[in-house]
């Protein structure tokens, strides 16, 4: 009851004494023009269309075309008609997080979805579309994060305040392995995004992959398929805006996007409706300005506190050189890539070590570590080169050393790669099992240089 009565107040002291409204003028599709408003709003900015039943239907700004503003509803339009009176929102669109928002399941509005009451607000107010802090101004990534995933500990180490992309086609296990970092990372707080998601999986996430213990620490942003293609983009925004005001209680965030490829989508949907024209594979310009805008927000603080980011990429057609792939795997300090080959042969997780990499290896890691990783991939790249001989018998053992020694390790490689999805092992115990399958010595504690 208290937070509810101190929302009210909040409220009450944001009104302000005038009104700016504007009429519909037409209706195109997802698209309302509005006359009358156009000088007193900009691109971004919000407004609300009073439909015949009275229902508000909030929209937002895209654009203009011939002196009336063009309205994009975040909602269906049902019950919109010429004439409808149209309400121009006095300020930006921003939202007011709080600590008391940890284990709550929150929409693109920041509003709750999960039934447990309102929200409490907070004092101070995050833009939804705020801009990353300076290059020059920031902190260096720094110190180890502990994922629980072997393949990703070992071989693609992460450093708090990095950002990870997950790529791979539909159905090869990206929302598998995302809810194994969600469940076993080591952070403070997890600002996880679900953006376009299934409305089925939204609930298996919360209740089977984080339980009761990985909500106590999470906050959970959900905007399903079926919504509109702003409240989808909306929720990408949100979720780094939450992820953001944890960051400046100097707090290690762990931001999770499932996916970036959704909001591209959605970006792409909200700009063609404008009349954009499409560059590439249908993507508008304005989709591969938008992808560095949101992704770069993630990384770490100025003063204090990081935000860590894993955002999962959907290849399209299993094609990882489409437009989206290429231009987010250009933007951050890595990539993991998961193989639908290693999938149909029944090892899960299903990344591919050879193809994916990550920017802040081998700086990360002290020299025993590397060794061991060094070996290892060596390992796996000649296995690689020669396994359509292997397969097919065509090679011979004692043809050539290096290859019969990568035949010898190999199983016991894909067995360490090879991990359950209830499964977690701690980034010192990682090394130790790869360097007990190598038979190398090691007396670290998995913790490196950093």
């Amino acid at each position: 009851m208290k937070f509810l009565v101190r929302n009210v107040i909040t409220d009450i002291d944001r009104v302000t004494g005038i009104q700016v409204y504007g009429r519909v003028a037409a209706v195109q599709g997802m698209l309302i023009e509005a006359g009358g408003v156009q000088r007193q709003i900009s691109v971004g900015d919000r407004c609300h269309v009073i439909a015949r039943d009275g229902r508000r239907v909030p929209c937002e700004v895209v654009g203009f075309r011939s002196g009336r503003a063009l309205l994009m509803p975040f909602v269906a339009i049902d019950g919109i008609g010429l004439g409808c009176r149209t309400e121009v929102q006095d300020s930006e669109p921003v939202i007011y997080p709080d600590r008391h928002w940890l284990g709550r399941v929150v929409n693109a509005f920041a509003q709750p979805v999960d039934g447990l009451g309102p929200l409490p607000v907070g004092d101070e107010a995050y833009p939804i579309r705020a801009r990353p802090p300076s290059a020059h101004s920031r902190q260096r990534v720094a110190g180890k994060v502990d994922l629980g995933v072997r393949s990703v500990n070992t071989f693609l180490t992460m450093c708090r305040g990095q950002r990870m992309g997950i790529f791979a086609g539909s159905g090869v296990g990206k929302s598998s392995i995302m809810s194994m970092m969600a469940k076993n990372t080591s952070c403070d707080v997890a600002v996880i995004g679900l953006i376009g998601e299934r409305g089925r999986e939204a609930r298996e996430f919360i209740e089977d992959d984080l339980g009761p213990e990985g909500m106590k620490r999470s906050v959970v942003i959900v905007s399903t398929s079926d919504e509109s293609p702003l409240m989808r983009r909306q929720a990408a925004y949100v979720t780094l805006s939450v992820a953001e005001y944890f960051r400046d209680q100097g707090l290690d965030v762990l931001c999770m996007m499932d996916s970036v490829t959704r909001f591209a989508m959605a970006q792409r949907e909200i700009s063609l409706s404008a009349g954009e024209p499409p560059a590439s594979k249908g993507y508008t310009p304005t989709v591969f300005a938008e992808l560095p805008r949101l992704l770069e927000r993630a990384g770490p603080g100025v003063a204090q506190g990081s935000i860590t980011g894993l955002f999962t990429v959907l290849v399209d057609g299993d094609d990882h050189n489409e437009p989206i792939s290429d231009a987010v795997r250009g933007i951050l300090d890595g990539h993991v890539v998961l193989d639908r080959a290693i999938a149909d042969r029944g090892r899960y997780p299903a990344v591919n070590i050879l193809r994916s990499v990550s920017r802040t290896m081998p700086g990360c890691n002290n020299e025993q570590e590397n060794a061991l990783v060094s070996r290892a991939r060596r390992l796996l790249a000649t296995y690689e080169d020669m396994a359509e001989l292997i397969r097919l018998g065509a090679y011979r053992r004692g043809t050539d050393p290096a290859v019969d020694e990568a035949i010898h390790f190999y199983p016991q490689l894909e067995a360490f790669l090879g991990q359950k999805k209830a499964e977690a092992t701690s980034l010192q115990d990682c090394y130790a099992l790869l360097a007990q399958v190598l038979g190398m010595p090691f007396d670290g504690d998995g913790m490196g240089r950093r």
